[in-house]
This record gives C-alpha cells, structure tokens and sequence, in this order.
C-alpha cells in the first residue's frame, strides 16, 4: 500500500477531489497548510507599505491506495493540479506498513 502526499494550491482542490473521485477513490484527507520551495515566498503591497510573505497558503491531500492503484492516483493529481506555473506543488509516495479501521478492526486493503 502507499500513502500519496501532494501538496497543492488551494483553488485547485476541488479540481484534484473531482480527478481522483472520477478513478475511484474513496476517501481522502486534507490540511491547509503553509511553507515555500524554491520560490522562497514574495512581497507584496499593502496600503502603501511592502511587506514579504515568508509562508504561501497549499493545500495538503493525502491518500492511502493500494500499491496497483497508486500510478493512477499520481497521474490524476498532475494532470488536475498543473497550472505550468511555479508553486504548482510536489507529490510524495511513501509506502505504508499497516492500515487499521478503528471501527470495524479491519486491516490492510480492506480498510482503505
């Protein structure tokens, strides 16, 4: 099983939850979040005043798929978060040891 981690801007969310409910994918997590690359944040004026913004506002979706599942879970999360432009985001793929549903107890594939 992996753990698909992307970060994201945030008006593109609703775009990533459609692509990855149209390949099936049942349930996802999502953080607001905030940091930079290498863009290394921006200024920008306020009343006058500049000011730099340290921090840019993403958006964090994280999904638990099975190992055969997990190329078409990336693909739709490109395709649907792509803008071309710089702080598109990046996705992490780690892989997951042991997936437990607290209600019913089940584990690995089945409680995703």
């Amino acid at each position: 099983m992996k753990l698909i981690t992307a970060v994201i801007k945030p008006f593109k969310l609703d775009d990533v939850r459609e692509a990855l409910s149209d390949i099936g994918v049942q349930g996802i997590t999502v953080t607001e979040v905030k940091g930079f690359g290498r863009q290394k944040g921006h200024t920008e004026l306020y009343r006058g005043a500049e000011y730099v913004v340290d921090f840019l506002p993403k958006v964090k979706v994280e999904v638990a798929v099975n190992d055969d599942a997990a190329e078409a879970v990336i693909d739709a999360i490109t395709k649907a978060s792509h803008t071309g432009k710089i702080g598109d985001g990046k996705i992490f793929v780690a892989s997951l040891e042991e997936v437990i549903r607290i209600r019913t107890g089940e584990t690995g594939s089945d409680a995703v």
